[in-house]
């Protein structure tokens, strides 16, 4: 018999397991080592949006500032605060706000907006999670100039100890530690990605997920220290740790990830347990979407 080479008939290559945790964090590093790609359509996102615009981004800018003006001196007359400080608190409250609700609602939906890429672009569709991130980031980087008027509007009022609310908690005010604010909106950022990653792929399934979420997100809002103190829970409580009020802003943890990042930038201390709960919340979100990834990442361009 003739004996057969090797050459001929060559080893099929070792199956490799589309289930699996290492084509999950490869999914993740591929798509980092695309930050040019996803940092690119992001930015041209932002120019298409605002494409013709005369003033084009700035409209981010007058937008935010708009709301947080009105919102500010209305809620400080029902609130009876005084306003030098008060309108600081609502303008970096609502320009924390708003990167998270757009990182959460755009997250809902964003392999369905992206499916023409998703099927003709070779790419891990991580990159697309990436873009709608680094396009919010953006988005708060315009909103920032408004925090930077407002603190030069009102930096004699925040510059030393003070009150939001008469009867409420002293604040330090403004120094060093606002540089805290920059690793808090990293912890902010890197969330965002496992949020719209884990609702991205859940909602890609279940075509119901995007309106609940729209809707539970307006309560979200309304319970979360944004329009109003959280130093008023402390005022009605008599400072009290153990009140059932105080639950409303402590088990709310969007509360905790905007407290990271307005607390530094307004000369708040900030207490521990905000960042260990983040902290918490990093680890076991990244876990979930891992899972999330590993399981369902190539069923993700059949479903949309």
């Amino acid at each position: 018999m003739q004996a057969t080479s090797t050459l001929d008939h060559p080893e099929a290559p070792p199956a490799i397991k589309s289930r699996s945790f290492k084509r999950a964090f490869a999914d993740v590093r591929e798509a980092w080592d695309h930050r040019e790609l996803w940092g690119h359509l992001g930015w041209q996102d932002i120019k298409q949006r605002y494409r013709r615009s005369v003033i084009g981004p700035l409209w981010i800018t007058i937008s935010m500032g708009t709301t947080a003006l009105a919102l500010g001196l209305l809620y400080s007359v029902l609130f009876d605060t005084n306003v030098p400080t008060f309108l600081p608190y609502v303008t970096v409250g609502f320009i924390v706000w708003n990167f998270i609700l757009g990182c959460i609602t755009e997250g809902t939906d964003v392999f369905i907006a992206n499916e023409g890429l998703i099927k003709h672009l070779p790419a891990p569709i991580t990159v697309h999670v990436m873009r709608m991130v680094w396009r919010q980031v953006l988005f708060l980087l315009h909103n920032l100039a408004v925090y930077a008027i407002v603190l030069a509007i009102f930096f004699t009022s925040l510059n030393h100890q003070y009150t939001i609310s008469e009867g409420g908690p002293v604040h330090p005010g403004l120094s060093w530690t606002i540089v805290l604010a920059i690793p808090g909106f990293a912890l902010l950022a890197i969330n965002a990605v496992w949020v719209a990653l884990a609702f991205g792929v859940i909602s890609t399934r279940f075509r119901d997920i995007p309106p609940v979420v729209t809707s539970f997100i307006n309560l979200v809002f309304f319970m979360t220290p944004i329009v109003w103190d959280a130093g008023v829970l402390q005022k009605v409580t008599g400072g009290g740790s153990n009140d059932w009020r105080i639950l409303i802003a402590e088990l709310n943890p969007v509360y905790h990830f905007v407290e990271v990042v307005r607390a530094p930038l307004l000369g708040h201390e900030v207490d521990w347990h905000h960042w260990a709960i983040v902290g918490g919340f990093t680890v076991v979100g990244w876990a979930l979407a891992m899972v999330i990834l590993r399981n369902y990442r190539a069923r993700v361009s059949y479903w949309v």
